[in-house]
């Protein structure tokens, strides 16, 4: 038999109860409880980033944290990016720059950059590149999507500004 807890989390700003099996991941849960699918599951040992989320504001590999883990956390995903239908200075960039291609690792990539852009304001290249090393992408040779991140970070200076 099973083992089942309920667990209390908020998702994108909306509370979420459900009682699920200790052993569901945090990805399953999103996906196929929630119906948030923008998480995609690659590799499922962590490696390949395309299904990273924040959590408490920090991000992490949905396919290896359970579900139970964010029992009274705040869980960001990609689908909270975009606002009123528009997208964030990051998604844009990506837009403008051509920052993806089959698009499968871009959710965990803008989660991961979305966390880095928050730390690091103004960012070099080779920043770029070292924060998104745990973020595989077998399309764009990742010019494209550090191009992005960079004019993101340009994009979201000005607007405090």
């Amino acid at each position: 038999m099973p083992d089942i807890r309920r667990i209390t989390a908020t998702v994108n700003g909306q509370t979420y109860s459900r009682e699920v099996e200790t052993r569901l991941t945090l990805a399953d849960f999103l996906r196929h409880e929630l119906n948030l699918t923008g998480t995609h599951v690659g590799c499922e040992h962590g490696v390949c980033g395309a299904c990273t989320v924040l959590v408490g504001g920090a991000s992490v590999r949905a396919c290896l944290m359970l579900a139970v883990q964010c029992h009274g956390q705040e869980v960001v995903t990609v689908e909270a990016l975009a606002q009123d239908g528009r997208l964030n200075p990051l998604q844009q960039a990506f837009q403008d720059h051509h920052g993806l291609q089959c698009g499968f690792c871009t959710p965990g990539m803008l989660m991961t950059l979305t966390e880095f852009l928050r730390e690091h304001p103004d960012p070099n290249e080779t920043q770029v590149r070292d924060a998104l090393s745990g973020n595989l992408c077998r399309c764009t040779g990742y010019q494209s999507i550090v191009a992005a991140a960079l004019d993101a970070a340009k994009r979201m200076r000005e607007m405090k500004s």
